[in-house]
């Protein structure tokens, strides 16, 4: 993924008002971040615990979402998958993150959602930059390369059902 600024990420997101997407908290760490390691850009909102927020590029334009979730009610001995990069968390390691529809849709209230990693770091995971708890990913005969390719395919499906 191409590096982005504070501006590209405001501008990107599609499920939010102008408003909203001005008022958002975006990392203060961007230039600091692996780029070339990104499928996409996730963070949780600090002031805002039920907040998450993703931008991907589509179709050669940033893209960002709005993301919300709900309070982690699972015990540590339950794990989930995320269903983009298909890493095993326990307890609330895996959340299910809900985006409003873009457009019409989304002001009418229509939503999609996904179970995905909480920590929005599906990209490191899949690269093996950063380790998931012990057992959290599954030996695969495909190469990483054919993982990536299999994440950012989950991830552009989620994202073609925002727009429908």
């Amino acid at each position: 993924m191409r590096a982005l600024t504070e501006h590209d990420i405001r501008d990107s997101f599609v499920n939010c008002s102008k408003g909203e997407a001005k008022r958002l908290a975006v990392p203060r760490d961007l230039d600091e971040r692996p780029w070339d390691d990104l499928d996409f850009l996730g963070w949780r909102d600090p002031g805002a615990p039920d907040r998450s927020y993703l931008v991907t590029e589509r179709e050669g334009r940033p893209a960002g979402i709005a993301l919300r979730y709900p309070p982690s009610r699972h015990g540590f001995l339950h794990r989930s998958m995320c269903s983009l990069c298909l890493t095993t968390h326990p307890g609330g390691g895996v959340s299910l993150m809900t985006a409003r529809k873009a457009g019409t849709a989304g002001r009418e209230g229509n939503s999609v959602g996904l179970y995905m990693c909480t920590d929005l770091a599906c990209s490191l995971y899949v690269r093996g930059k950063k380790a998931p708890q012990p057992g959290g990913r599954f030996q695969e005969s495909l190469t990483v390369e054919e993982q990536i390719a299999r994440t950012a395919g989950h991830l552009s499906a989620f994202l073609d059902k925002l727009y429908t």
